[in-house]
């Protein structure tokens, strides 16, 4: 019987594992939210009633895959992410919360919300409520979505491709620390495969556009601009990809040295590229604006790792996934079967030797 390390290697490499290897709460887009969370401890019977769940990622408010329910459902892969989350504050000093279905969790310390008029949620940019709320949960809702802060008229003759690069910068010491310790444990103490998050490298995300992290978020960070911006200024675009590439390329240098090669797959970006029709973009879009800077980060990683690359999109990406692999992505996320010309047979037999499907069927 193989360890779980060696099964999801297996299958990165195209060989046939004793199982399918199975991922759950590897990366913020293969987690799990912690309503159902809750509800699967609670069938499982490995909590009293009543027992809260940490709420591990609070923007999609994902919950914990703890190690009981890892061994209970044989998960094969284990998360190796920041302590610090989308909204730019630590996951620490736990506090008990309650979700609008009134699901017990707990959430990090300066998860502070406050309550709107029409019964939604705010939250706050590193968790502080004298700035202005960066994200909203809608009366009985599950999750949060990025507000609009686009609230500066935008000088388009004299764009400053800083602006846009506020939230990127090099990893801090005891960031890098951190990520070594952790590394070294999960390898050592689990037989499991290391995915690891390290961020840095998702280009023109649009969960990150908006800058939820930041109090006063500068640049172009409405969405609706961002990607006029493909059409109408597609050198700014490529602008403030090289720059973020050059800081990510970085990053990920000092990363490798204090991690090696204890890491199985690492998330390179999460930028959907499909709607449930079809691509977001052009083919070419995709060629001029963002396969050269996957390419790049994929040939360093190949050259000097053994990590696997990882690519998230939602959507109907099938005429994007031939683009992918000449990219040189070793996997596909999430595979949302709901979305047109996504049938997971169509998309094993003609793709299937050169990429991996990482993920079932997404009905969103």
């Amino acid at each position: 019987m193989m360890s779980s390390r060696e099964r999801v290697t297996t299958a990165l490499e195209h060989e046939e594992p004793d199982r399918v290897p199975l991922d759950l709460g590897g990366s913020p887009t293969t987690g799990m939210h912690v309503s159902t969370v809750y509800a699967l401890r609670q069938a499982l019977h490995l909590d009293p009633p009543g027992t809260p769940v940490k709420v591990i990622e609070p923007f999609q408010m994902l919950g914990e895959i703890a190690p009981d329910i890892q061994e209970a459902l044989g998960v094969d892969v284990v998360g190796l992410s920041s302590k610090t989350n989308f909204f730019g504050f630590k996951n620490e000093d736990w506090k008990p919360w309650r979700l609008f279905d009134g699901t017990p969790v707990l959430v990090p310390g300066k998860f502070n919300t406050q309550p709107s008029k029409d019964g939604s949620i705010f939250m706050y940019p590193c968790g502080d409520p004298s700035a202005d709320p960066c994200a909203r949960m809608p009366k009985g809702g599950f999750y949060f979505d990025a507000l609009d802060r686009q609230r500066r008229p935008i000088d388009w003759k004299n764009l400053d491709v800083k602006d846009n690069l506020e939230e990127f910068g090099s990893i801090a010491n005891d960031e890098l620390e951190f990520f070594r310790r952790e590394a070294e444990r999960l390898y050592f103490e689990t037989d499991k495969a290391i995915f690891a998050n390290f961020g840095g490298t998702s280009f023109g995300d649009i969960a990150l556009v908006p800058g939820m992290s930041l109090r006063e978020p500068k640049g172009i960070r409405g969405v609706k601009e961002w990607y006029m911006c493909h059409v109408r200024r597609p050198d700014f675009i490529l602008k403030v990809f090289e720059a973020q590439f050059e800081i990510g390329l970085e990053n990920l240098r000092r990363l490798y040295k204090a991690v090696g090669n204890r890491v199985t797959a690492i998330f390179v970006t999460g930028t959907d590229f499909g709607t449930q029709r079809g691509p977001a973009m052009s083919i070419a879009t995709y060629r001029k604006l963002y396969k050269p800077f996957h390419k790049r980060v994929n040939d360093w990683v190949h050259e000097n790792t053994s990590w696997k690359t990882f690519i998230h999109s939602c959507g109907s990406v099938e005429p994007l996934i031939s683009e992918f692999i000449e990219a040189g992505f070793d996997v596909l996320n999430p595979v949302q079967t709901s979305a047109a010309n996504m049938d997971p047979r169509m998309l094993k037999k003609k793709y299937g030797e050169k990429i991996t499907f990482w993920g079932g069927g997404v009905d969103t």
